[in-house]
């Protein structure tokens, strides 16, 4: 019985395909015209396109991996979502303060991209927890409803929160998120026990915005990908590329997509080898 697989990279330019027919080991490749607007939108035209020459495959498709450089460009250009921060009182300028490495160490004058979060969308709450996880100043949800309302009433669309020690102890992030939950269930929200749950606040940080800062336009990426391979009778699995050169579940690359940074590029490399 015939069986497929099909990989799929869109690129800034192109979205190439190729269809493997596991039963044969025969290749089949395509390329059309990447779209910016929807990339989804090409993947159903090169799919269609394979379709005219290989009718039959698409009741035997048992999987799709699927590469993109969506979330890189989306940092790369700045068009993220406007994203919030929530974080502990004196701790709000981390994106600025980074680490003491430069990219030219006697470069006084060196220039740094700016945040993913402007300052006025960076608000404290007056919480701390030890390094070893005790509770130092317990978390006040009025607080937490305080700043949670000034950052929507700034239009936010996607809120990241990174409290100190919270790796060691998650109690305070995991209130902020059911506070948040609660309040604005239709607001994207990246918790950094989720994210990124280790030592070094300004890593943990930057990774945690960074994973607020696209999940919206990946959120809706990877639904209309799905809509579109179902419209076209796929019923097979859909993995997504992850920047480590494994694979994962829609699910997962929808709520973490900081994991598909390199998602494109690293399966390039992966196929040089």
């Amino acid at each position: 019985m015939a069986s497929y697989r099909l990989g799929c990279d869109i690129g800034g330019t192109f979205t190439d395909f190729v269809l493997v027919d596991d039963s044969t080991g025969e290749i089949r490749i395509n390329k059309c015209l990447t779209t910016p607007a929807d990339p989804s939108e090409a993947v159903e035209t090169g799919v269609r396109q394979l379709l005219e020459s290989t009718q039959d495959f698409m009741p035997h498709l048992t999987e799709i991996i699927h590469g993109t450089t969506l979330v890189i460009n989306a940092i790369i250009e700045r068009k993220g979502a406007k994203t919030g921060l929530i974080t502990t009182k004196g701790f709000k300028d981390v994106l600025e303060l980074g680490r003491e490495l430069r990219y030219d160490a006697y470069d006084i004058f060196a220039e740094y991209p700016e945040p993913l979060v402007p300052r006025p969308l960076r608000m404290e709450v007056d919480e701390r927890v030890y390094s070893d996880g005790r509770v130092l100043k317990p978390l006040k949800e009025d607080e937490v409803r305080e700043v949670l309302g000034a950052l929507l009433d700034q239009g936010i669309q996607s809120l990241a929160v990174c409290l100190i020690n919270s790796f060691e102890n998650p109690v305070h992030e995991l209130k902020i998120k059911e506070i948040v939950t609660r309040e604005a269930p239709d607001l994207f929200l990246s918790i950094s026990y989720d994210v990124l749950p280790q030592i070094r606040e300004y890593e943990r940080t930057s990774t945690t915005v960074a994973n607020a800062y696209v999940k919206p336009i990946t959120a809706r990426y990877l639904r209309k990908l799905q809509d579109r391979l179902q419209g076209l009778g796929f019923k097979g699995r859909l993995f997504i590329m992850l920047s480590s050169g494994g694979i994962t579940s829609v699910e997962t690359a929808r709520e973490f997509p900081v994991r598909i940074i390199e998602s494109g590029p690293t399966a390039a490399v992966i196929a040089a080898q």
